[in-house]
């Protein structure tokens, strides 16, 4: 399965691991264009001055780490789509350009399940990926949350749950299912 991934569930740190790990445990392919990933370098300035620097970094690792995730398309493409939100229109052009099977966002109000339709994608959001991935493979999901758990209480020193992570990351029912 294809999915594009859209900037909103990029930019959160914890949110991106789990996505990005989940597709790898799934066998899926995430898909991202520049223009997503310029969103995200430029959303990371409200991290203060050295958010955006970070970003660049963890762009540059996402491009080599996923390497064929990049799409592109004719510029009319976005003149020929419609969405309500006319700045989202590139996100729409990347998932058909790509031929992703959805888009993953946070935003379903910009995001009508009856557009994508009528252009064969659907949307998801993450929490609801991440829950059919832990249904559908729960033994490695859950060590991806260890191991995502591991690594945010290294680089910030200790202290959290995997609950109140990914319940922070806006994952609540994620949260709750590999905690119980």
């Amino acid at each position: 399965m294809k999915l594009l991934i859209d900037t909103c569930v990029l930019f959160p740190t914890v949110m991106r691991h789990a996505l990005l790990g989940v597709c790898r445990i799934q066998g899926w392919t995430p898909l991202w264009s520049e223009r997503i990933l310029e969103e995200w370098a430029h959303s990371a300035r409200k991290l203060g001055p050295e958010g955006e620097i970070q970003a660049r970094g963890e762009i540059a690792l996402l491009k080599a780490d996923w390497p064929n995730a990049i799409v592109s398309w004719p510029a009319e493409m976005e003149r020929q789509v419609w969405l309500p939100d006319e700045n989202d229109r590139h996100v729409l052009a990347a998932a058909i350009a790509g031929s992703a099977d959805m888009i993953v966002t946070l935003n379903a109000r910009d995001f009508p399940r009856g557009y994508l339709r009528e252009e064969g994608l659907d949307r998801i959001d993450p929490d609801a990926l991440l829950m059919q991935t832990i249904l559908d493979n729960p033994e490695p999901t859950a060590q991806l949350a260890d191991d995502i758990l591991q690594v945010a209480n290294t680089f910030q020193g200790g202290g959290w749950t995997k609950r109140a992570l990914f319940k922070k990351a806006r994952l609540p029912r994620f949260a709750k299912a590999i905690t119980d």
